[in-house]
């Protein structure tokens, strides 16, 4: 299991943070009881399986959505 910290552009609104939320929550290999979107500091937390799951697999997520990744940090739980 990995733990992905994602500084993303400014987040405008709660329902950005909701959208980034839903989409990288559906994603295999995510676990979503640690996901969160910290839309005042416009970071996403996850803990993912990187046997099913990359962090690019997630960056891509959230820049479909049409938000910009600005940072990625990757660490082994």
């Amino acid at each position: 299991m990995k733990k992905a910290t994602l500084q993303l552009e400014t987040l405008t609104c709660p329902s950005c943070a909701t959208k980034i939320e839903k989409a990288v929550g559906s994603l295999p290999g995510v676990n979503k009881d640690s996901l969160s979107v910290l839309f005042n500091a416009s970071k996403v937390k996850v803990d993912f399986d990187e046997s099913k799951l990359t962090v690019e697999d997630i960056q891509k997520s959230i820049t479909t959505l049409g938000y910009e990744v600005l940072k990625t940090q990757v660490k082994d739980r």
